[in-house]
């Protein structure tokens, strides 16, 4: 079990992660995987009690965390983080021809995850791949600059001995048993099924079910 008994596990990321929490309230878990991997945890292991935040916000990138990141994870002092980071750095090259490169997006990454693990050596993280589905048929185009990316995670998980949630693949295992739809309409932004199995992910990597 990565989870201790009160812990502060803080989840960060973009608007899978945000899915329309307040952020004017520093406890809104918001409405998907990250509400439901809380109360899933509280209820299968009440004696850990542990503290969750989410500081996910949407449409962020890489680049936006590091600008953030003493605020939104070094001034919270997690004993987790979670971070599942990157299908905007891919998105943009596409509706904005505002392209990140692979490398970018490595240093980015790394920056992230020196700085925590410097705030505290004895840190546990957990990295989620992050992951596009086909649907609408313009995002398989997208695997082309998205798994560069998912290789940058894998390399840094390794390097940092971080929990690895192969999500990409997950996700799209699942799409064998239902259409991509039915999991993320718009390929990316999950749906109650999809926020649902993002959470039973998690909970599985941790050792949490």
């Amino acid at each position: 079990m990565l989870i201790k008994p009160n812990d502060r596990i803080l989840f960060q990321g973009d608007s899978i992660t945000d899915c329309l929490r307040d952020q004017s309230d520093p406890t809104s878990l918001g409405e998907g995987y990250v509400k439901m991997t809380a109360g899933f945890l509280a209820a299968l292991h009440p004696e850990l009690a542990p503290v969750c935040l989410n500081r996910g916000i949407s449409g962020h990138r890489a680049k936006d965390l590091v600008a953030r990141w003493k605020a939104d994870c070094l001034d919270l002092q997690p004993d987790v983080l979670s971070l599942m980071i990157g299908i905007n750095d891919t998105w943009r090259r596409y509706d904005s021809n505002d392209p990140t490169s692979t490398e970018e997006y490595a240093g980015h990454y790394r920056s992230l995850l020196e700085q925590t693990r410097a705030a505290n050596p004895d840190l546990r993280i957990v990295l989620m791949e992050p992951f596009v589905l086909p649907v609408p048929e313009d995002r398989k185009a997208w695997r082309e600059d998205l798994e560069p990316r998912i290789e940058v995670v894998h390399e840094l998980a390794g390097e940092f001995k971080a929990t690895l949630v192969r999500l990409d693949k997950l996700m799209n295992e699942a799409c064998q048993v239902q259409p991509p739809a039915y999991w993320a309409e718009d390929g990316v932004h999950p749906s109650l099924p999809g926020h649902a199995l993002i959470a039973r992910h998690w909970l599985e990597a941790v050792g949490a079910l």
